[in-house]
């Protein structure tokens, strides 16, 4: 006899807790906020507007359902099992933070707080929840996926790291990176900020920002097309580094390739530093387009 589905909702702590977190209690993060010119009232009503939401998302759940609920900061521990339907209550930026643990299980979207969102990959409204967690599972429903392209980091050693939007590479206090850049067959030694290697969901984000500072001459991937763009930042010529290769578009089978030469370098994807690849003199780590995909609710 096969199992009920699983709905999981991932939210995140709202800006109120975190605040009551860090000072104990309601009146002593009002005092906090009030010496800043802030009042403690529009976050409260914003936290309020975001418990609102994840209730009701909650109760759209089918009766004969199951469901866990995860938190952000819990997400690397959570063993996501392949039949579940994935609910994300919040921003764009939460839906990137736990497509990196999924493998194929489809993701609704519900924005939190209208208005304050993009809503680029949170495309739904609570009360349609209901109607969606049933579509997910109904005949035909890998019609309504939008299979979003993935960017993924592969160590020498055996670590992987997978990003919807990007992934970084470079020093852990953002100094300056060594290491040697392989990619189209030519190599060169570099000294920079660190490289960013992005998907087409990621490039309206920082890869975009590389992008338009540089007045890079490349066109940026589609969400859904099999291409990534990378950007290094910063490049620092010398007798020993180079700086003729700072972008490129690395098609579906190509990778970009990097071998350290730092003591330490990092690759996290979608700005969770905490979830990060830790990589040492000689290690070589390659990035390119994962065979994961995002599956996104329409």
């Amino acid at each position: 006899m096969s199992l009920a589905p699983r709905a999981v909702l991932v939210h995140r702590r709202t800006e109120y807790q975190e605040l009551i977190e860090r000072h104990g209690t309601r009146g002593q993060a009002e005092f906090f906020l009030r010496t800043r010119g802030r009042e403690l009232r529009e976050v409260e009503q914003r936290h309020h507007g975001a418990e609102s939401a994840l209730a009701s998302v909650a109760a759209a759940v089918p009766s004969d359902w199951r469901r866990a609920r995860v938190e952000r900061a819990d997400l690397p521990r959570f063993l996501f099992a392949p039949d579940d339907v994935v609910v994300v209550v919040g921003q764009d930026g939460l839906v990137a933070n736990a497509a990196k643990y999924l493998a194929g299980q489809p993701v609704l979207g519900i924005d939190a707080e209208p208005g304050r969102n993009p809503g680029v990959l949170v495309r739904h409204r609570e009360r349609d929840a209901a109607r969606l967690l049933r579509a997910a599972v109904s005949p035909g429903a890998e019609t309504r996926l939008d299979p979003r392209t993935m960017v993924e980091a592969l160590a020498d050693d055996g670590q992987r790291l997978l990003a919807l939007n990007e992934v970084y590479l470079g020093q852990p206090g953002h100094q300056t990176a060594r290491y040697r850049l392989e990619a189209d067959g030519a190599v060169e030694s570099q000294a920079s900020s660190g490289v960013l290697v992005g998907t087409g969901t990621g490039a309206t984000g920082w890869c975009r920002s590389a992008w338009l500072e540089r007045g890079s001459p490349l066109a940026l991937p589609a969400p859904t097309g099999d291409e990534l763009a990378w950007f290094v930042r910063e490049a620092w010529p010398s007798p020993t580094t180079d700086t003729s290769r700072v972008h490129g578009v690395l098609a579906e089978g190509r990778r970009l390739s990097l071998t350290v030469e730092s003591d330490r370098l990092v690759a996290f994807g979608d700005g969770i530093e905490a979830d990060a690849l830790e990589l040492t003199w000689g290690q070589v780590v390659t990035v390119g387009v994962s065979q994961t995909r995002l599956h996104l609710l329409t």
